[in-house]
């Protein structure tokens, strides 16, 4: 109620500030939840996970390694962060890229805004030395026409499409929905694991396990509950999401280390 004792111009034009301020919140709300990520927590086969889900068509989806400022490696998600809120680009999700080697450097296909920074690597190495080499490897690719997929390394190469962001790891979970003929069921190869997949060609699906998981039930998972034809393993004990309203999920802090590429996700830019 308005006191009586306003001037009695204010009295008339009180309520329809009040009413313009009411649907400047409601529109401003509405801004808000536009530029929201779903996130969702999930149980499967009685294991937890946490998914993000990324329409193209309302998300800017990067991938950034060095910092163009400067020229130093980000490493963390909390620079990427700084640096991004400094550009009036706040930061709606990120994630680890993928495996990189011991120069800290992507281990395999890595292009950032269209540039090829690391060529695709077909290189066939021992499975004991890392997941890259559990084949198949595979890439997950952003295009200019803001279309997404997953391949594998080989399908890749031979549709010869130029991506505008573009990393490659492995390994590959699903195949043409079929699970990894190289994963044991029963293996008790138990990791934190990341991945992602297209579920559509403009909808992408990274999933985050909150406890360790082997790969034949994080590959399933993709498969059977998030319903993807092909998905990727990005990375392992050292996976982490970020989200504003969720903070970090995944592996815990102390197991992190500096990462190479990191996958950002933006509100697409109006």
């Amino acid at each position: 109620m308005l006191h009586p004792r306003l001037p009695r111009f204010l009295r008339r034009t009180a309520p329809r500030l009040i009413a313009a301020a009411a649907l400047a919140s409601m529109a401003g709300a509405c801004a808000d939840a536009a530029d929201a990520l779903e996130g969702n927590d999930i149980v499967f086969d009685s294991q937890s996970y946490f998914s993000v889900t990324v329409d193209l068509r309302r998300e800017d989806l990067e991938l950034h390694w060095r910092n163009p400022d400067n020229g130093q490696p980000f490493g963390t998600i909390e620079s990427l962060k700084t640096w991004a809120t400094a550009k009036g680009r706040p930061l709606v999700f990120a994630t680890n890229a993928g495996i990189y080697d011991r120069e800290f450097r992507p281990l395999g296909l890595y292009v950032e805004d269209g540039k090829t920074v690391v060529p695709l690597n077909l290189a066939h190495g021992n499975p004991r030395s890392g997941n890259f080499s559990l084949l198949p490897n595979g890439v997950f690719a952003i295009y200019d026409d803001g279309t997404a997929d997953v391949r594998t390394s080989d399908a890749f190469r031979a549709a010869a499409r130029k991506p505008r962001w573009a990393t490659q790891s492995g390994p590959m979970l699903v195949i043409d929905g079929a699970i990894n003929e190289q994963f044991d069921n029963g293996s008790d190869s138990m990791k934190w694991r990341s991945g992602v997949c297209a579920r559509t060609p403009r909808e992408v699906v990274f999933v985050v396990s909150r406890t360790p998981v082997n790969f034949h039930s994080f590959a399933r998972l993709f498969r059977d509950e998030i319903g993807c034809k092909d998905a990727l393993f990005l990375d392992g004990t050292i996976s982490q999401f970020y989200t504003p309203d969720d903070g970090y999920v995944g592996a815990p802090a102390f197991m992190t280390k500096p990462y190479a590429g990191m996958i950002a996700v933006y509100p697409k830019r109006r």
